[in-house]
Order: structure tokens, then C-alpha cells, then sequence
């Protein structure tokens, strides 16, 4: 289950670096719940086809994140704004992470 989450936050972020078919694949996999084997017969190519798509995306994923970390950048962010006190200083960064 926290490999769900993770994947869908650095989908979010990352998903415009994505080809057109592989965000159908990622999304139909991760949010619309269909298995492999429905993903096959929907795209009318092999299991594994998808397999090695859906294993594609996940690691183009991990690489944007690696190289550009702007997963840990906006949690980071989030932690400052859950522990200070300073409203016009929250108000900020909270304008910063709608812009992710």
C-alpha cells in the first residue's frame, strides 16, 4: 500500500514528463484498478507488455524524483509549515506547494 501512495505523489508531480500511453497505462493501473491481465485484453497486447510498461513508469518515476526531488522538497515544506507559528510564513509556503 505505501508503494501505491508513493507512485501516485510522484505521479502527480511528475506525470506531464510522461508519454500519452503511459500515463493511460500508470493511470489505468494505479487508479482505475484494472489488473494486467484486463489491461491486456483492453490494449490487445501480451501480460507482459503491460508488466514491463507498468515497471517502465514506476522506475521513470523514481528517477525524476532522484535526479529532481520534488517530492521531498514539498514534504519538507509541509513539516515547516506543520511546526511553525508564523501565519504569513505558512500563508508563503502554502502558495509554494500549490504551484507543485
Amino acid at each position: 500500500m505505501e508503494d501505491v501512495i508513493y507512485y501516485n505523489e510522484l505521479y502527480d508531480l511528475y506525470s506531464k514528463l510522461l508519454t500519452e500511453k503511459q500515463q493511460k497505462y500508470f493511470e489505468d493501473y494505479y487508479f482505475n484498478n484494472l489488473s494486467l491481465g484486463e489491461m491486456a485484453d483492453l490494449y490487445k497486447v501480451s501480460r507482459n507488455a503491460i508488466f514491463k510498461q507498468i515497471h517502465n513508469v514506476t522506475k521513470k518515476l523514481e528517477d525524476y524524483e532522484n535526479k529532481l526531488g520534488l517530492l521531498n522538497k514539498k514534504k519538507d515544506l509541509i513539516n515547516i509549515i506543520n511546526t511553525t507559528n508564523d501565519k504569513r510564513v505558512k500563508n508563503d509556503l502554502n502558495r509554494v506547494i500549490d504551484k507543485f
